[in-house]
């Protein structure tokens, strides 16, 4: 165990860098100082994290660029009936305008009654909660009650037991603070979830983090509780040098799998 986590330090260490951001919906997030400018570009960019990564960075780019210096000031004061209308003609594969519209008027019924969504979240946690997850079950709760449709493609429903992914992806972005993610909200890092995708999951398969065939919540907290016993205040910590690995190693599938197996070969 203790040379597995000098190998994901070392990971650590050489991806978590800018740099190596791009190509990444992340990096929309650093033009925004303001944290509640940033929560609304980062909610945005995480909803449509899904497809062709240049599309999603193109979409990401092209619907905040709607919204302006200040996403925060958009939907403040934007009336919600004439929030569609202002963003315009918008699509992202099957996300639509009126999605987008009907996001950020929950948002802003959300804000309004807590100052921003991290406070909203905030207040929910509970001293013996073990993760974010229900917390973030009850501001979806929230949210939909301000009208937010369940079915609405940016946000995941928290109660149906999947990975949501972009979700948690988002939290990744907006709680935890280091060189690559820009953090804002006062929630602790030891509560994320790790953002499990089919890369994430087939590693932490690897690495016997989690038997689960299924990359869903449960995958998700076995594979957190595995990246607690390196970081316990931190577990989300290798997430992004995780990611960045097959794109700047020239490993695909297989040829993943078979470095990480070496990786993990190396120091047993």
């Amino acid at each position: 165990m203790a040379d597995l986590k000098t190998w994901l330090d070392q990971l650590y260490a050489r991806f978590n860098d800018r740099r190596f951001v791009p190509p990444d919906p992340l990096a929309s997030l650093y033009r925004f100082e303001d944290v509640r400018d940033r929560e609304i570009a980062g909610l945005l960019a995480a909803g449509l994290a899904y497809g062709n990564v240049k599309s999603i960075v193109t979409s990401v780019e092209r619907l905040l660029a709607r919204l302006g210096s200040s996403p925060r000031k958009f939907v403040e004061e934007t009336e919600p009936r004439d929030l569609a209308k202002r963003i315009g003609e918008f699509r992202h594969r099957w996300t639509t305008a009126d999605e987008v519209a009907n996001l950020l008027a929950a948002v802003r019924v959300v804000c309004a009654r807590h100052g921003s969504l991290g406070a909203a979240l905030r207040a929910k946690i509970q001293p013996d909660d073990e993760d974010i997850q229900r917390a973030l079950t009850l501001l979806h709760e929230e949210l939909c009650a301000a009208k937010l449709d369940r079915a609405n493609s940016l946000l995941a429903d928290p109660a149906k037991g999947s990975a949501s992914k972009r979700t948690h992806l988002f939290l990744r972005w907006m709680v935890r603070c280091d060189a690559v993610d820009p953090g804002g909200w006062k929630i602790p890092p030891r509560l994320l979830l790790v953002p499990v995708d089919v890369h994430i999951h087939r590693i932490a398969k690897i690495l016997r983090l989690t038997r689960r065939r299924a990359a869903d919540l449960l995958a998700a907290r076995e594979i957190t509780a595995g990246f607690r016993k390196f970081s316990p205040d931190d577990p989300v910590k290798y997430d992004f040098a995780l990611t960045r690995l097959p794109l700047h190693e020239n490993v695909r599938g297989a040829e993943l799998a078979a470095l990480v197996r070496v990786a993990r070969g190396k120091f047993q």
